[in-house]
């Protein structure tokens, strides 16, 4: 029997969007096929990725259904038009309540990545955390860039690594069911159409606490809180 991958969201002339599963490579990983070689066989149809996901990270994925389209959507992640939030689950209080995070990344052992305090290619991620029950934080995540890692490397210069992060977080007994970090909201506009996707976390036994399920909705809609912005000169580096 076939492994589910993901979940369909919505399809549209241009893109179609899924909910990816955690432990699922975007591209052929030691598996019979990559993810998205699974959804055009299952689609029928020939399709573009427009931005990427972690192996470990599940969620939101935007796939567009013409090179046109791609190169549209695109432009609109490297502009930072597109909105993307992210909720991850902590162990610990990350040393601040809120902020943002920003520095160059430099690659590091174990195909890892640290952050640098120079800032000539920044990744920028600002944050909100709250307590999600005894022993948890939820933390939302909002990008402004699109680095490899950056959430992760983010959170774990604050003192506050993913659970279950098999780069970030020491290992720890029993392990983790999976790393908790999930895609939840994605907002672009495509022509003069503007789109909002929501996909809630449901795979993972931590997710589905009711304490954190009442701190999700404390953050929703997520574009209502505070941010401060892309721009690298607008708030100090935490």
């Amino acid at each position: 029997m076939a492994r589910l991958m993901y979940r369909l969201i919505s399809q549209h002339t241009d893109f179609i969007v899924i909910d990816k599963f955690p432990d699922i490579s975007v591209h052929r990983d030691q598996a019979e096929c990559g993810l998205v070689t699974r959804i055009e066989a299952d689609l029928g149809r020939k399709l573009w990725l427009v931005h990427r996901l972690d192996k470990m990270t599940s969620g939101l994925l935007l796939l567009a259904t013409s090179k046109a389209a791609c190169e549209a959507l695109a432009r609109q992640f490297r502009e930072h038009r597109i909105e993307k939030y992210y909720l991850a689950l902590c162990d610990r209080k990350p040393n601040k309540k809120q902020g943002r995070v920003i520095g160059d990344m430099a690659r590091s052992r174990r195909s890892g990545w640290r952050l640098l305090k120079s800032r000539e290619n920044p990744a920028i991620t600002e944050f909100y955390s709250r307590s999600a029950g005894p022993g948890l934080r939820l933390v939302l995540c909002r990008p402004a860039t699109g680095q490899t890692h950056q959430i992760r490397v983010a959170l774990k210069s604050l003192g506050a690594p993913i659970i279950g992060d098999p780069l970030y977080h020491e290992s720890v007994q029993p392990a983790p069911d999976r790393g908790y970090l999930h895609a939840w909201q994605l907002c672009f506009t495509m022509g003069d159409e503007a789109f909002r996707f929501i996909a809630p976390p449901l795979n993972g036994a931590l997710w589905s606490a009711d304490s954190v399920r009442d701190a999700i909705e404390q953050f929703n809609p997520p574009r209502q809180m505070r941010w401060r912005g892309a721009g690298p000169d607008r708030a100090p580096a935490v």
